[in-house]
């Protein structure tokens, strides 16, 4: 009698399609609900372009600038989307190209998959013509990495790649696939990856751990909030929501927890970290309990970890145990995915208002807009400030807009303005903070989320890292809305030369080219303002567009962000001048 393994193997057999390696890792593409691609085609990875092209119909794929403008693209569709991004290069220097975009994947949780052409299987190792250890190059970049050197190996790598990009904290992941393997041919079947042995992706929260955080929550005097993008990532806006309400704990959020609450949300208290608000970083020295949900503790939210909440109880709910006591030791730590993890809380807790407490926050915040927030939006000054730029930009998309920012002052000064009223709305490199991100990022996001404005704010350094995506732009007819704020400096790093290093302007003035005419060189419509009241006319302008749009602001060229945590200093050093 025919077992029931025998019966399943014919099945399958029967469903099999003997196909080139090349088509195959476009039929694994298709499986994994993929229908839109960024990359740069070369002669490694030649044979899957071939395959593209005949499957144009089904799988869009956009011919970027340069391989890193890919991942930034594929990165800001992923971000936009909660899909896994996906970009395509050749070997050797088409492949290396990549690695900026994977580090800032890595660092930021974001889910790509990277697929690089290599070498031939025979010529491994011998120094061929644009050959490239590209594995060795990833490992530390990339949540994990793979060398297919045989066709047959492709349908379950590529399913194994998908699984993990997305599973659990998400990450990037690159395949490299030799030549050979792609002209081979094998026998497709596709299988769907449900796990991977000793891999746990999604650990259940502890019951245990989960009733001690309520006990702490329901008991604490000075409750405080910080929540990052693992809210995000993991869906649990709903349940932080809540969680806030439900407690009336004041919150504070992460540069890429942004979003994730709206911001004109009451208990809204504003951002974390070295250019954050004043109170959420003096405040934290004075909770008596710190919950942190689906954040890392990163340096630049903590400053100096000696002096860091040191009175309080630290709760950290976190997906990934290597965050849990790697820089803050926490008290109550729950592992687990944040959605899960807060609705199992949800329960727990006690209705509960903390007016006094939050009192506070409002009034830290009245020093900081004195000291300020005034400045930066209603200014007095000649000169056009970032801030005013970015409320124009605020009433102009009603907050509902995605924005996508770049590295820098600009970045810093977006991050604390900017009005959102849905998740998913703010893309900006976070822990990498990558200088040239923002364009082609912009691409990827306004590709992914078609029927919402995408508004690209960078700064005039960082553009011209990748401003030949403006070419994308261009042959896509993506309607981006580009915003150059341009100071003539390489701002961040101008300031620390001003307040660290006696003014000691070492190569950061920057002498630019007509950035009008550059855009209009590649068609796209183009205006260039610098007096106040011009602003918000070529705003509305922009914004009212149905095409890509090219806006270029001359702001004050020494303006510094405060308020400010300066290097290796406490949370409660932040200086508001």
């Amino acid at each position: 009698m025919e077992t029931l393994k025998e019966t399943s193997k014919k099945a399958k057999k029967k469903t099999a399609i003997k196909i080139t390696g090349a088509e195959a890792i476009i039929h694994c593409l298709l499986a994994e609900g993929v229908d839109l691609i960024y990359g740069y085609p070369g002669g490694a990875i030649m044979p899957v372009y071939d395959e593209l092209y005949k499957f144009q119909d089904k799988l869009h794929h956009v011919l970027t600038r340069h391989e890193q403008g890919a991942t930034h693209a594929a990165q800001g569709y992923a971000r936009v989307t909660g899909k896994v991004g996906v970009a395509v290069a050749t070997s050797g220097p088409g492949a290396t190209n990549l690695v900026t975009g994977l580090a800032d994947a890595q660092i930021d949780s974001t889910p790509i998959v990277c697929i690089t052409g290599q070498v031939p299987r025979h010529l491994l190792g011998s120094d061929a013509f644009q050959e490239t250890d590209i594995i060795g190059i990833s490992t530390p970049v990339t949540k994990w990495n793979y060398q297919i050197t045989r066709a047959s190996e492709i349908p379950e790598i590529m399913a194994k790649a998908f699984y993990i990009a997305k599973a659990g904290r998400p990450g990037p992941v690159l395949i490299d696939v030799t030549k050979n393997a792609q002209f081979e041919e094998l026998e497709f079947v596709y299988e769907h990856c449900k796990g991977v042995r000793s891999y746990n992706p999604r650990p259940k929260p502890d019951t245990e751990q989960l009733e001690r955080a309520a006990a702490l929550i329901n008991s604490a005097k000075k409750p405080y909030i910080i929540f990052g993008q693992g809210v995000i990532l993991g869906n649990a806006e709903a349940q932080l929501k809540e969680l806030i309400e439900k407690t009336g704990i004041p919150a504070a959020w992460t540069i890429l927890g942004l979003s994730a609450l709206a911001t004109d949300h009451p208990l809204n208290v504003g951002m974390v970290g070295m250019h954050g608000n004043y109170g959420p970083n003096v405040l934290t020295n004075e909770c008596d309990l710190l919950i942190a949900i689906g954040m890392r503790f990163d340096d630049r939210v903590t400053g100096n970890l000696d002096t860091y909440a040191k009175q309080a109880k630290i709760i950290h709910f976190e997906i990934d145990p290597a965050e849990i006591n790697k820089n803050v030791k926490a008290d109550v730590p729950v592992l687990g995915d944040a959605k899960e993890s807060l609705e199992l809380l949800l329960p727990m807790l006690k209705e509960n208002s903390h007016e006094k407490w939050f009192g506070e926050f409002e009034a830290k915040h009245k020093e900081e807009y004195e000291a300020v927030i005034k400045n930066d939006l209603h200014p007095t000054k000649e000169g056009l400030t970032m801030g005013e730029v970015i409320k124009e930009i605020n009433k102009a998309t009603n907050n509902e807009a995605v924005i996508v920012t770049d590295v820098g002052q600009h970045q810093m000064v977006t991050c604390r303005y900017a009005r959102f009223n849905q998740s998913k709305s703010n893309i900006t490199s976070g822990g990498l903070g990558t200088m040239g991100f923002a364009l082609p990022a912009a691409i990827g996001a306004k590709m992914g989320v078609e029927h919402r404005e995408v508004v690209a704010v960078i700064g005039d350094g960082g553009y011209q890292m990748t401003i030949q995506e403006l070419a994308t732009i261009y042959q896509n007819n993506t309607a981006v809305k580009i915003v150059v704020l341009n100071n003539e400096h390489l701002g961040m790093v101008r300031q620390w030369q001003e307040l660290f290093f006696d003014r000691r302007y070492a190569s950061t003035v920057m002498t630019n080219p007509d950035f009008v005419k550059i855009a209009e060189g590649y068609h796209i419509q183009a205006k260039s303002v610098s007096r106040r009241e011009d602003l918000a006319k070529v705003v509305t302008e922009m914004i009212a567009s149905d095409k890509p749009y090219f806006l270029e602001v001359k702001v004050e060229k020494e303006d510094n962000v405060f308020p400010m945590i300066p290097s290796g200093a406490s949370v409660s050093d932040i200086r508001l001048k």
